[in-house]
């Protein structure tokens, strides 16, 4: 009885929802922060950034280990622990001095943190639901991180311009007091393991391969050969990982992670599915905040508000997705969530210029979110549908690690195409504006030298031509990002396409 009536309440879903929800915000609230910080710290801007990139390091590196830990901890036990110690880390961000307590506060407590609460997540919410109302909690839960790291600039905005950028991290500690407050609302789940079937080897293997492979993806802008080098050894890691905890499993020892699970397509490709899907969306909107804060000139908040559609559009329909998913199908309605981002992509790619206004982006961005709304809400349940209660920590784990690596690869990723589409809309510029030069490679790195130097769009005003190539540099570079996630979205699409579905409900 007591089961039924929790099943009943949605305050499980919303405890665990809002400790997603502050773990994705503190990868992305801060980006609009960083020159304040700096100012407040004595510090640089790399010394930041480098904090920001080893919060998601530390956080996806954690997650097997975690997800194991479910089993030997208990999966509430885990992540209320993770929460407190969230709690120390975000406080101790709150009141940092220096850079260094605000990496240990930041980075270090609440990467760990994160990595302990975000497959607890996913894992509480199976055990605590079934039916339509697992799928509609795994909506929300799965779509809770890309809510936060599309609002998250506003946020951050709000909090930079009229507060400081600490009370970010103090309305973060306020949530995990509620959490921990409410903590008695979460059903008790027992332990199935003990400490000695912890696989420490294990664990230490899969954590150097996902260091490497993160720390490689956060470093392709800046070193492109040698994070390829990184990429490919931290996938010779996992591999091996892979093979150790096959070996492991044979001689009848507890896996830390059961490899056996990816023979479920379901699995594979609604990771894979969710992978792209956080990819694209954090790519898509680092380059669209890039756009609005260095060529319009928006503040933070403004910026904030131009992106907000897009959180609105996701929210919206991964509400509704579970309702539709149950009379259309998940697979259905995930694939045409993928044709309307990429309808929403195809109509951004054209917005991009120099007079482009905050309006002229917002039907763009909005339907952009709602085809994600569908496809993300959607993923995490469908990943999830043949897997027996006993791999629920695991594939979890698995789901989690995916968010996590496409958060990191989006920004990464897309600064490459960034950079790419600059290159060719230099080309382009030049056979419009100077034919003489065509094809001349050294014409076109003075050219991308001097689109560098200018600071802003205003430095440009003097001189018409200048202004001219700069405007098509921007429509080409923006157009060939929105262009490379309708592909992304592509390949979401054909993916979803080789999902097993749930059963219908016959009306």
């Amino acid at each position: 009885m007591n089961e039924t009536i929790k099943e009943q309440s949605w305050l499980p879903l919303i405890i665990v929802a809002l400790a997603s929800f502050i773990i994705a915000l503190d990868a992305t609230f801060m980006n609009v922060s960083i020159s304040q910080v700096v100012a407040d710290l004595h510090t640089d801007v790399s010394t930041i950034q480098a904090t920001m990139s080893f919060y998601t390091l530390i956080t996806a590196a954690f997650m097997l280990l975690s997800a194991k830990l479910q089993d030997i901890v208990g999966k509430k036990k885990l992540f209320l622990i993770g929460t407190a110690l969230y709690g120390v880390g975000t406080l101790t961000a709150a009141i940092s001095w220096n850079s260094t307590i605000l990496f240990i506060g930041w980075a270090v407590i609440e990467g760990v943190a994160g990595a302990l609460m975000l497959p607890a997540t996913v894992s509480i919410i199976s055990g605590t639901y079934s039916g339509e109302r697992r799928t509609v909690a795994l909506a929300i839960v799965g779509v809770m991180g890309a809510i936060a790291a599309a609002i998250g600039p506003l946020f951050g905005g709000v909090m930079t311009t009229f507060l400081s950028w600490r009370y970010g991290f103090a309305c973060e500690l306020i949530i995990v007091i509620i959490i921990l407050v409410l903590q008695g609302k979460i059903p008790d789940f027992a332990p199935t393991e003990s400490r000695s079937d912890l696989d420490t080897t294990g664990a230490v293997i899969s954590f150097i391969g996902l260091v490497l492979l993160v720390l490689g993806i956060l470093s392709l802008t800046k070193d492109f050969s040698s994070s390829i080098i990184v990429i490919i050894v931290g996938l010779i890691a996992l591999a091996g990982f892979a093979w150790f905890e096959l070996r492991r499993k044979r001689n009848g020892k507890v896996p830390l992670f059961d490899v056996e699970l990816l023979k479920d397509r379901n699995l594979r490709v609604g990771t894979t599915v969710m992978l792209l899907a956080y990819l694209s969306m954090g790519g898509a909107l680092f380059a669209v905040s890039l756009f609005l804060q260095s060529v319009l000139q928006l503040n933070a908040f403004n910026t904030g508000l131009t992106t907000l559609p897009l959180t609105v559009g996701l929210l919206i329909f991964a509400v509704l997705a579970p309702s539709l998913s149950a009379k259309m199908g998940h697979k259905k309605l995930m694939a045409i969530g993928c044709i309307i981002a990429i309808i929403g992509c195809l109509l951004l790619s054209y917005q991009f210029k120099m007079n482009t206004t905050m309006m002229d982006l917002m039907p763009g961005m909005f339907i952009m979110g709602a085809g994600l709304g569908f496809a993300m809400a959607l993923s995490v349940d469908v990943a999830l549908l043949n897997i027996p209660p006993e791999g629920q920590n695991n594939a979890s784990g698995l789901t989690s690690t995916g968010q996590s690596l496409g958060e990191s690869m989006g920004t990464a990723i897309i600064g490459i195409i960034l950079i790419l589409g600059v290159l060719g809309g230099i080309s382009h510029a030049v056979d419009v504006y100077a034919p003489d030069y065509s094809g001349n490679e050294t014409f076109q790195l003075e050219v991308y030298n001097s689109f560098q130097s200018v600071d802003t769009v205003n430095d440009a005003q003097l001189n018409s031509t200048v202004v001219d190539i700069i405007d098509i540099i921007i429509q080409d570079s923006m157009a060939f990002v929105m262009q490379v996630t309708a592909i992304l979205m592509g390949i979401v699409f054909i993916l979803t396409l080789r999902l097993q579905d749930k059963k219908v409900k016959k009306q």
